[in-house]
């Protein structure tokens, strides 16, 4: 693997920002920026050779600085939805920002992880980004210390390894919200792409997007991936759960979860020139069918709209801070955070 740095602008606080771009005897390339920890570029080819760039993104940091979809964008600390943005830990009530119809999502829309330049690091095992966040921070406990590093391996995997710990018990709970096309980026819908997930339960929510406690069986309805679907096949169905969130927009749980690696998901372009096989140590996963992705210009002159990419964020549940029968998502004070997620190209 080798990495080459070259300049990325200015952060809006004049920071001098990077890009570091990885690249592997195969032909495949990732870069990632020092700004949010955000994954830019994924070029990968498929069996024909091609090389393409599989996910959403702009050209240039100032394209970051709004980026209303979160695209490729590293989440924390706490990823996802916090029902009334409020969580106890420990007998105190912590409040966090209402940003998401009366409830927290992904931190902070504009002073989360994802728009704050982190501490940057190049070695033979990948590039490492590190994150301090002070107590209180985000409405959060604990001096919070949050370490990722991204590595290229020669089997044209991208492992994203995070670690962190804090003082105080807190949430910390980040996953990367890179969206993926694999006809190449801004080569229209994601529904015709084919899904399989080893999840055959998921948490369905409530108005507002945040899980109602249960645990579901998929068997019989129209989350169920545990054969292997096209995306489109059944995300217009008139299903409660699909009309509250605008089409596939849920937390699955993996299969056997015991914080080993696991294999939850394979995608396969339409073609089936290029697939993608995704691992993790964690729990759960968002998969979002880019309901609402912002129509806008991305890299190099492609226009993006609804459903132009496809996220699969690893996770701990939604809300699982104020939800005692799902994994614990509170580290802190001896407890450390630790998780892999690994997404690899086959062609």
């Amino acid at each position: 693997m080798r990495v080459e740095i070259s300049d990325f602008g200015r952060s809006k606080d004049g920071q001098a920002v990077k890009l570091y771009t990885m690249s592997n005897e195969n032909g495949m390339r990732v870069s990632v920026t020092d700004y949010g920890a955000i994954l830019v570029r994924l070029l990968a080819p498929d069996a024909k050779g091609t090389v393409k760039d599989v996910v959403l993104g702009y050209d240039s940091l100032e394209g970051y600085f709004d980026n209303p979809s979160f695209f490729g964008a590293t989440i924390g600390p706490s990823a996802n939805r916090v029902a009334n943005a409020r969580v106890t830990i420990d007998g105190l009530t912590y409040q966090m920002d209402v940003n998401d119809n009366g409830n927290n999502l992904h931190s902070h829309k504009e002073l989360g992880f994802h728009k704050r330049v982190w501490k940057a690091d190049v070695s033979e095992n990948g590039v490492t980004f590190l994150m301090e966040d002070e107590d209180g921070d985000l409405g959060l406990p604990g001096n919070k210390k949050l370490q990722l590093t991204y590595f290229l391996g020669e089997d044209n995997s991208l492992s994203l390894h995070y670690h962190g710990t804090s003082d105080r018990r807190t949430i910390l709970n980040p996953t990367n919200h890179t969206y993926f096309n694999l006809k190449g980026h801004g080569q229209g819908s994601i529904e015709d792409h084919e899904l399989w997930m080893a999840a055959s339960s998921y948490t369905p929510v409530a108005e507002g997007s945040i899980p109602t406690g249960e645990i579901a069986s998929v068997k019989g309805t129209v989350m169920d991936f545990t054969t292997a679907k096209t995306v489109g096949k059944e995300i217009n169905s008139p299903c409660e759960q699909l009309l509250l969130t605008g089409g596939y927009d849920h937390n699955w749980v993996i299969d056997g979860w015991d914080g080993t690696l696991r294999h939850f998901a394979t995608v396969k372009s339409p073609d089936g020139l290029l697939e993608m096989k995704a691992y993790t140590t964690l729990p759960g996963f968002q998969f979002y069918a880019g309901n609402f992705i912002t129509p806008e210009t991305g890299k190099a002159g492609a226009f993006y709209e609804k459903r132009s990419g496809l996220c699969l964020e690893t996770q701990y549940f939604p809300n699982s801070a104020n939800q005692p029968g799902f994994p614990s998502c509170i580290f802190g004070e001896g407890k450390e955070y630790d998780s892999v997620t690994v997404y690899q190209f086959i062609s």
